[in-house]
């Protein structure tokens, strides 16, 4: 593929910084370096790290990688922990396109922005589902585009309507330049859509990669969730079906190993993956060493297998909390609202009924004033039009909390229709 056409001029303008290019040098110890201005090692007062599992094991770090994460490193990362993320792609993926390559970040909202930034031509347009998620949302509405909403159901994001949008362009350009080129990225949540909760089944996938071969349009493949699918086996990637080298796909540690430690990794074509090291380069220069550390010595003392186990677990987790707040749901908010039973993650997108069109006040004032809290479905709109929804999240709620909560959730909502139904 040319992937020029799709870089944004800024992305495009970016070089290697001179020093950064050194640093593949750095640890061989057979270099004398009198290029970089890292500070001396000796004067830092880390001696050695450990931690303790919660099933009562110590991982004692390698006193060298442990001296090393204290250390400016490559910018793609710690280059074990590079490496073993690679061997999971392959294991879990098994990309057609062998080729691709892989960048480490400071959690996959980093490496997200850099993404958006990199095809962010001034005055172009981007597609987006709708809903889709806030964090992408409020980063982008910084970036001179205009978005595109594409629509999504219980199965997913709609090729049928991404066909649609593409073939009919410039009529269907909802901010109505007729002049503005057609759209050439997509950026989806696949996976436990946040906010909605669903997930794109695995043919609405397969017709989405025609779609978007057909249309020649990159897809940004945002999939922090991926590993919290609550069906077995797990719903096939669009990485996994990139023939094209047209996937760029994010992963992110937060969701099972820990958000704190901000871990995330890109992988796709390696053209797009360079351009977005350029701009870590220039930027926050790489990921933290030390999480970096703490994660691959996690990760390798369970080795691959150990891994799959872990995220099972994690994934057994949330379906179980899912099914009790769906009990609560059913038993409070029946006939006052509708949603689709979330099939991965954490969250729940519901539609309020009664006459509510727009449940931004409900949810910020009313709600609130009940002592419970919820996020209004306009964060997740991308042209901000008004919508009934909210999305929910049964994540960190203690379970016997649940009930309360959404008993009073159910209170605001009926006190909003009988309102409505008195006006």
């Amino acid at each position: 593929m040319d992937y020029q056409k799709f870089l944004s001029t800024r992305s495009k303008a970016r070089n290697p910084s001179a020093i950064r290019a050194l640093m593949p040098h750095m640890n061989n110890k057979e270099m004398l370096s009198l290029g970089a201005g890292q500070p001396n090692p000796e004067t830092f007062p880390y001696a050695s790290m450990s931690v303790t599992l919660k099933s009562g094991e110590t991982i004692t770090f390698d006193e060298d990688l442990f001296k090393r994460s204290l250390s400016y490193d490559l910018t793609s990362g710690l280059p074990h922990l590079n490496q073993w993320l690679r061997e999971l792609q392959i294991k879990e993926h098994a990309p057609p396109c062998k080729e691709f390559d892989l960048t480490i970040g400071p959690g996959s909202q980093d490496l997200l922005t850099k993404a958006l930034e990199m095809f962010a031509e001034p005055g172009s347009a981007l597609l987006v589902e709708e809903p889709t998620y806030t964090g992408a949302l409020s980063f982008l509405e910084t970036q001179p585009v205009d978005l595109v909403p594409v629509s999504t159901d219980a199965k997913g994001i709609d090729p049928e309507d991404l066909d649609k949008i593409l073939t009919n362009w410039p009529e269907s350009n909802p901010s109505g330049k007729k002049d503005q080129a057609r759209p050439q990225v997509l950026y989806t949540v696949p996976v436990g859509g946040n906010p909605t909760g669903v997930s794109s089944t695995l043919e609405r996938k397969k017709r989405m990669y025609e779609v978007c071969q057909k249309h020649d349009i990159i897809i940004i493949e945002d999939d922090p969730y991926y590993y919290l699918q609550f069906n077995t086996p797990r719903t096939p990637s669009y990485f996994s079906m990139d023939v094209d080298g047209r996937v760029l796909r994010m992963d992110s540690m937060s969701k099972i190993l820990s958000s704190g430690i901000r871990i995330g990794w890109v992988s796709g074509p390696k053209v797009l993956i360079e351009r977005m090291n350029m701009h870590t380069m220039v930027t926050n220069l790489q990921p933290a060493g030390v999480p970096q550390l703490m994660a691959y010595g996690l990760l390798s003392q369970w080795g691959h297998d150990g891994f799959f186990k872990h995220v099972g677990n994690v994934a057994n987790f949330y379906r179980e909390r899912r099914d009790l707040f769906v009990e609560c749901m059913n038993r409070h908010l029946k006939g006052l609202a509708e949603w689709c039973v979330p099939d991965s993650g954490m969250f729940c997108w519901i539609r309020l009924l009664g006459g509510i069109t727009d449940s931004n006040e409900l949810i910020l004032q009313k709600a609130v004033k009940k002592f419970v809290l919820a996020v209004p479905g306009v964060a997740f709109m991308p042209l901000k039009n008004e919508t009934p929804c909210v999305r929910v999240s049964y994540s960190c709620i203690e379970k016997d909390q649940m009930d309360e909560a959404l008993h009073r959730l159910a209170t605001v909502i009926r006190e909003e229709s009988e309102a409505n139904a008195i006006n």
